[in-house]
């Protein structure tokens, strides 16, 4: 990751960190004396936001150290561990809103009373809805930019929050109208959507971690890419790998077999500068060169 790119993540971060800090203090505040559990719940997935964003922070920190004697290629996949820690943040934290949701239903089914939430949470819902779907696109428009895995998991971190959000909304506005069950139900709906969310971060992260190959449309650009490079007769094999955020390509190349070792190998570095150039999530590319056969 570059200095530019390491500048963007941080300031997105900070700025997520603030914003989350916000929205779960008002959520709560709301909550509490609006007598919404839906809303408290919601404040508390908020609040686990602050602590993801930071873990973000250090796994971009970390993941962008350059390449040193005992890690020679690199430390990308530092951040993909960072993902793994958010999704596990998200499991935990929606299951603890879940238990609570089904603890309220149980207690209610056997006739124990709801307090019915007031307007203030319902507008809470609201404003949390528009704010955190705001935050969801500026932070997934940085995450692009630079290809991070883990600003990636931080916006849907913020867009689960806002479905949670929705949820909130249903449950108290059901509430409102004469259905107090529907409060401690969002809570569980909340928990299924914070669940989806964790499992999406973690099969990202774990196929980062375990050498996934490139998406089939990246795969057949290089290849396009390669064949199209003067003296390349054939490309003979190519594959590729995640390692964090980076990829690494390595490609068998078939030339003239009568070139000299010197002009075989301006044509190997030519795909290989091509590839790197056209495609900056490449870090590396590796060009094998093998005679010719019809």
């Amino acid at each position: 990751m570059t200095d530019n790119s390491e500048k963007i993540a941080m300031r997105v971060s900070r700025n997520s960190i603030y914003g989350n800090l916000l929205i779960s203090i008002a959520k709560f505040l709301a909550g509490v004396i609006g007598h919404s559990s839906a809303m408290i719940s919601d404040a508390i997935h908020s609040a686990s936001d602050v602590f993801s964003t930071i873990v973000v922070m250090i796994g971009v920190k970390i993941g962008g150290k350059e390449s040193d004697k005992n890690h020679q290629y690199g430390h990308e996949r530092l951040e993909s561990v960072a993902s793994l820690i958010l999704a596990l943040t998200l499991a935990v934290t929606g299951c603890g809103i879940g238990y609570g949701g089904l603890k309220t239903i149980i207690a209610g089914s056997e006739g124990a009373s709801i307090q019915v939430p007031t307007a203030l949470p319902l507008a809470a819902a609201i404003l949390s809805i528009v704010a955190k779907e705001g935050m969801y696109w500026y932070t997934m428009r940085a995450a692009v930019q630079i290809n991070s895995g883990a600003l990636k998991a931080d916006a849907w971190h913020h867009r689960s929050d806002a479905l949670s959000s929705v949820g909130s909304l249903v449950g108290i506005g059901g509430a409102m109208l004469g259905y107090p069950i529907l409060d401690p139900i969002a809570r569980v709906i909340i928990c299924v959507f914070i669940l989806k969310a964790a499992f999406d971060i973690f099969r990202d992260a774990i196929g980062k971690m375990t050498d996934e190959a490139c998406d089939d449309r990246m795969v057949e650009a290089v290849k396009a890419l390669v064949v199209r490079q003067q003296g390349v007769l054939a490309l003979d094999d190519i594959k590729t790998r995640m390692f964090g955020n980076k990829a690494y390509v390595d490609i068998e190349i078939a030339v003239d077999g009568n070139l000299l070792l010197k002009e075989a190998h301006n044509i190997a570095e030519k795909v290989h500068d091509e590839v790197e150039h056209n495609f900056p999530e490449v870090k590396h590319c590796m060009v094998h060169v093998n005679p010719y056969e019809k």
